[in-house]
């Protein structure tokens, strides 16, 4: 099989914080690939070492069967990188912004083809200062295809984006990718990393804690269904009854609440209504919904993605 990252035991370390701890990680070539966790789980650190940006403290990095130490000029032919924040210059053209990107490489895409990929043919003459948040994005992303890369970097392209830009953003990778080519690709948002990724790693304190395709690591929950509940101060309800409800497959606890995973709504909701009333424990909050990867997130480190 071919890989288009892989990296062993990566280490980084700022003085005594260390962001990346032993991490491993393997890319295949044409999938997307998703690196998920919350703020300051080490993601952005390890895509900075992966676009050679950052050097590991320790640990093996190679990235489209090469290495930065001795091939980084040609990896840099290869590779489009879009960071987590991009400035632009205000007073050129997105024409001028793209065909100056693509100067910068020996061999690249026509600019018009780039920004009717990204849905900015329209504004091809317009300043950058005049672009919404949106079209400012797509822009740092056109500036990242223009030398046709075949291994693209995004790092949190949405954050912040309305949901049509997302969209829209989504649609440019699913561009992409059909063309064969590799995304690896950072998110905190669940619903993106479900719609985009092919397999995701979970994140957490420089390491990765899970991997899989998102419907493996929901179906590693148990139950596809998740009842969230909470209980009114001072009242307690052990976790060895909920866990005897029928049909409950894990317990979790997470900002101040408590998460069941169950295969069987029906049977397990008049259970624990039955339960808190019998306990005397009045409920606070109760709701249901499909288990996601977010779920998957809370039951391995018992606390919420953007905590």
């Amino acid at each position: 099989m071919d890989f288009a990252i892989r990296c062993r035991g990566l280490v980084k370390k700022y003085d005594e914080v260390t962001a990346v701890d032993g991490l491993d990680l393997d890319v295949r070539a044409g999938e997307c690939f998703g690196l998920l966790g919350p703020n300051g789980a080490g993601k952005t650190t390890t895509c900075e070492i992966l676009e050679g940006l950052n050097t590991p403290t320790a640990g093996e990095v190679e990235v489209l069967g090469m290495r930065w130490e001795k091939d980084e000029r040609a990896l840099r032919e290869r590779i489009g990188v879009s960071l987590q924040e991009t400035h632009l210059p205000d007073k050129l053209a997105v024409a001028e912004v793209t065909l100056l990107f693509s100067s910068f490489f020996a061999h690249g895409r026509d600019v018009d083809e780039v920004l009717d990929l990204v849905g900015l043919r329209e504004k091809r003459r317009a300043w950058v200062e005049k672009l919404s948040g949106g079209q400012k994005q797509r822009l740092a992303v056109a500036c990242a295809l223009v030398s046709d890369p075949d291994l693209l970097f995004l790092d949190e392209p949405t954050t912040g984006l309305d949901p049509q830009s997302r969209r829209q953003l989504w649609d440019v990778v699913h561009g992409f990718k059909s063309r064969e080519r590799t995304v690896l690709l950072t998110t905190h948002y669940m619903d993106e990393a479900e719609r985009l990724c092919d397999r995701v790693a979970v994140v957490d304190h420089g390491k990765v804690i899970a991997m899989g395709t998102p419907a493996e690591l929901i179906a590693s929950l148990g139950g596809q269904q998740v009842i969230e509940l909470a209980l009114e101060d001072g009242v307690a309800v052990a976790d060895r009854e909920l866990s005897a409800l029928p049909g409950v497959h894990r317990v979790a606890h997470a900002a101040g609440g408590i998460s069941l995973a169950v295969d069987k709504l029906h049977e397990t909701l008049p259970a624990l209504l039955a339960l808190a009333q019998a306990r005397r424990a009045p409920l606070s909050r109760l709701s249901t919904h499909q288990a996601t990867l977010e779920d998957v997130f809370v039951t391995l480190t018992g606390r919420q993605l953007r905590e």
